[in-house]
């Protein structure tokens, strides 16, 4: 694949600016101020966006709630119709919008080609089918029949992050469009590249008012969209830290939520495991998306039988880990996604060396003269890790693993569940017994045995504990997009006879 910006910006047009989209309109904002979005591997404009705030909320919120009507009594084959027309045409330009999503967030194409962008359209095909789903229940008694009504429930106010942009905005309009909701979209301000020229495409075949989309900064947005009264549902995806804020906005007008929060997943290596298939894995859950994933196996625990062998494969893996131009195919780690996450992840590794961590690889930025305009970070590997240290239990959100070594299964158990997160873990044994013991006591939504991102469709995802709450990727998330009304019809005639004068 030969890319470049100029014939990506000429080919595929991104706009110099991008308007809100309501009502089925591209519309400028009330506040008349924009935010550049970047490229993080050369510091280059890429395009402007609103800055929105209350009164685009505001606009947006209503359209969505004018639409709700049609919307949440369209059939199911028009549901699913329009849902695999979206995957179609995502398939159709998958290429581009694989650079789109490379451009502004700065990760390696082959990840938006063969991952983000594949199980962007998953999540459409998933839930097309969906719709077919979505019905109640009856109970038989001998004077009644209870019927159980599911229905959608509304505006749903959803929160993406920038980490992955296409594939979070894939998994929240998916479910909420299958069972029958209406959305307002608050992407995140500096990645959303991708995400607005998807809807510049698809906004001939949703109806008006069904998905909205108001960019802008989460103060000036994110509050007014989640404690708007007619608000029904809140979908957030992001930093502990802005969840709690969530969490009391939505409380103003008790709204039900879903949130996925951060990780701090361990990653557990036992003496018996495949060495080399495991390394593969531990360099895979460091490099990844430049390590910006919540389901990272950042704390990787390795049995001191293993631990030098592993150590040092798993530095060479590191060591040959290929950084540069995320667009070039053979790139395996591109540029952190902005300056705040650069400067971030520099502050953890200062604070690892002031904790006493020893620099096992990597630990600075990039040193290759040609990547200095970009935040390139080099694959970092952290050793006599204490569990109690932060950088053991805060989430760093870069391509850096903290390793602790274990002996004993219960005591390594018990530091890998100490921890205010639980969103995801590997295991690897050659023991069936010990595999599923593990899996087990491991306080986190997803355990994958054998290999570490086995992601499957249908699969819930989601936390335990700070992690969040609610399951995504999966049916099971209709549960969240609907509620259930209890209808029961007297079967009996005539009065009862308690109350009769």
């Amino acid at each position: 694949m030969s890319t470049n910006l100029k014939a990506i910006e000429s080919n595929y047009g991104i706009r110099d600016e991008y308007g809100h989209l309501i009502g089925g309109e591209w519309v400028g904002g009330a506040s008349g101020k924009t935010i550049a979005l970047l490229n993080p591997a050369t510091g280059e404009t890429l395009a402007r966006i609103q800055a929105g705030n209350a009164a685009d909320v505001g606009r947006a919120v209503a359209a969505a709630k004018a639409a709700f009507p049609a919307w949440s009594q369209s059939s199911a084959a028009e549901r699913q119709d329009l849902l695999y027309e979206i995957a179609r045409r995502l398939k159709a330009r998958l290429e581009e919008y694989a650079v789109l999503e490379t451009l502004n967030n700065g990760k390696p194409i082959r990840e938006s080609l063969y991952f983000d962008l594949p199980n962007a359209i998953g999540q459409f095909e998933l839930f097309a089918g969906a719709a077919y789903g979505l019905h109640g229940q009856t109970l038989d008694f001998p004077d009644a029949i209870g019927i159980v009504h599911r229905e959608p429930l509304g505006v749903c106010a959803q929160i993406i992050p920038w980490n992955v942009p296409l594939l979070m905005m894939a998994c929240k309009i998916a479910p909420a469009l299958a069972a029958g909701n209406t959305v307002v979209l608050k992407p995140a301000e500096t990645v959303c590249l991708s995400v607005l020229e998807f809807f510049v495409e698809m906004a001939d075949i949703l109806p008006p008012g069904v998905v909205n989309v108001v960019t802008g900064y989460g103060a000036d947005v994110g509050e007014a969209l989640v404690t708007h009264p007619d608000v029904r549902k809140v979908a957030f995806t992001g930093s502990v830290a802005t969840a709690r804020r969530v969490i009391q906005y939505a409380s103003a007008n008790i709204v039900p939520q879903t949130l996925e929060l951060g990780g701090k997943s361990a990653h557990i290596i036992c003496a018996d495991a495949d060495i080399d298939a495991a390394v593969e894995s531990a360099t895979m859950s460091t490099v990844l998306n430049k390590g910006e994933v919540c389901l990272a196996g950042s704390r990787l625990f390795l049995h001191e039988a293993i631990e030098e062998e592993f150590l040092e494969k798993f530095r060479d893996a590191l060591g040959n880990i290929r950084q540069g131009d995320p667009l070039d195919p053979a790139t395996q780690l591109g540029a952190q996604a902005s300056t705040m996450q650069m400067e971030k992840i520099e502050s953890y590794l200062a604070l690892a060396i002031e904790e006493g961590a020893t620099v096992f690889a990597g630990g600075a930025r990039s040193a290759d003269a040609g990547l200095a305009k970009g935040h390139f970070v080099q694959p970092t590997i952290f050793t006599k890790v204490a569990n109690d240290m932060r950088i053991a239990q805060e989430e760093i959100f870069g391509p850096v693993t903290t390793v602790q070594s274990w002996r004993d299964e219960d005591e390594m158990m018990a530091r890998a569940n100490d921890t205010s997160f639980g969103l995801a873990g590997g295991v690897w044994t050659r023991d069936l017994a010990r595999a599923h013991r593990i899996a087990r006591k491991l306080e986190t939504g997803t355990v994958w045995i054998n290999r570490y991102y086995n992601l499957k469709p249908n699969m819930p995802l989601g936390g335990y504990k700070q992690s969040g709450f609610g399951r995504e990727f999966s049916h099971e998330v209709l549960n969240h997009y609907t509620q259930t009304k209890s209808v029961i019809v007297n079967l009996d005639e005539g009065k009862l006879g308690m109350f009769d004068q």
